[in-house]
């Protein structure tokens, strides 16, 4: 086995922690907003957060390389007007990851509005609570184990990424090469045993996260 990088372990774990925290922020205000919508307005607009599920990451990632590209008039715009440029950097990393990973964190949260009892906020919006108080202070506390879910399935399946990531980010060592890719660059490269490590580790990490998962959201439903 030759000398082994772990820089994109430590660049998937970044890019992981990122992504999810940038989502709890995002996530949270459209989830509970989609609970509440009329119903001819919560369809489209859930089917429209929930299509990366469905759609080829490869597809997501070239749009988003389309759209920031200099090239093109959001890309330009960006870089003559704001001086930022997205593409092959991590910061259009994290972008990518935020818009992929997106139903993976709004749809546990819709589910946990979904199952609160409308009497909770109810109660609150009689005794003058404001409708953010309400949201922060009665429904958050009572979704705990939807968001946890929603973290533990966003930073997964970030740390999974590779079709999105290589689109809009390339394979720049240190910078934009994360551990999917890195396995896959092992494994072009013949050295299998760098690519074990690789999607060891991976596999390790990903399996810790859904277990303490799994055992936390146990504890908090055992009570009931």
């Amino acid at each position: 086995m030759s000398s082994l990088d772990l820089e994109p372990i430590w660049l998937t774990l970044k890019l992981s922690a990122a992504t999810c925290a940038i989502l709890i922020l995002l996530a949270v205000p459209l989830a509970w907003g989609l609970a509440q919508a009329p119903a001819r307005w919560r369809l489209p607009l859930h089917a429209l957060v929930s299509m990366p599920l469905v759609l080829p990451p490869s597809v997501l990632g070239f749009y988003l390389l389309v759209a920031f590209s200099p090239e093109n008039a959001f890309g330009h715009f960006l870089k003559t007007r704001l001086h930022l440029s997205i593409a092959f950097t991590f910061t259009g990393l994290v972008i990518g990851s935020v818009i992929f990973s997106l139903p993976f964190m709004v749809n546990p949260l819709l589910s946990g509005f979904d199952g609160l009892p409308p009497s909770l906020t109810e109660a609150a919006y009689v005794l003058g609570k404001s409708r953010w108080t309400t949201l922060l202070r009665v429904s958050l506390p009572n979704l705990k184990p939807a968001l946890l879910s929603g973290i533990a399935l966003t930073f997964a399946h970030t740390m999974g990424e590779f079709g999105v990531v290589l689109m809009i980010g390339g394979k720049i060592p240190g910078v934009t090469k994360v551990a999917s890719i890195a396995v896959f660059d092992e494994v072009e490269s013949l050295r299998f045993g760098n690519a074990h490590v690789h999607a060891l580790i991976l596999f390790v990490l990903s399996f810790a996260i859904l277990i303490t998962l799994f055992a936390v959201n146990r504890k908090k439903v055992k009570p009931f």
